[in-house]
């Protein structure tokens, strides 16, 4: 079962958000090991570096971040040939319409909207678990 566990890394600056997914991960038995970047520098660090596993990686993004924001960290890894396989799936509290487009045209391979609640977002963390089960990750 290991060998089909993701490494996921979640770039998300703000700690309330970070410890609600922590919460959210653990209430649905979630038994993917869990990394965290405060921002996209720090995230590109680690998907660089030699902090995480470098098979079966997906990262849950934010758009809103300090010091690089998600579209550009999008953008530096979608540029980086070794990076640009990666999966990624934004995790935001941005609605617009643009930031939509531009990390779909940056090949995301989903747009989820932060719950308000933490209920919502135990709800959301499940979902995307039964989502990453049942596709095939490299």
């Amino acid at each position: 079962m290991s060998d089909r566990l993701l490494n996921i890394l979640l770039v998300e600056d703000d700690e309330v958000d970070v410890m609600n997914v922590q919460r959210a991960f653990k209430r649905n038995n979630i038994s993917n090991p869990l990394w965290v970047a405060s921002n996209g520098l720090e995230g590109l660090e680690m998907l660089r570096g030699n902090t995480m596993p470098r098979e079966r990686r997906l990262v849950l993004l934010d758009l809103n971040m300090p010091k690089m924001n998600g579209i550009e960290f999008l953008r530096a890894l979608r540029a980086d040939a070794e990076l640009a396989p990666t999966s990624v799936v934004v995790l935001t509290t941005s609605n617009d319409d643009r930031d939509k487009v531009e990390a779909y045209n940056l090949n995301v391979a989903g747009y989820l909207l932060k719950p308000v609640t933490f209920v919502s977002f135990v709800e959301v963390m499940a979902a995307l678990n039964k989502y990453w089960t049942l596709v095939e990750l490299p």
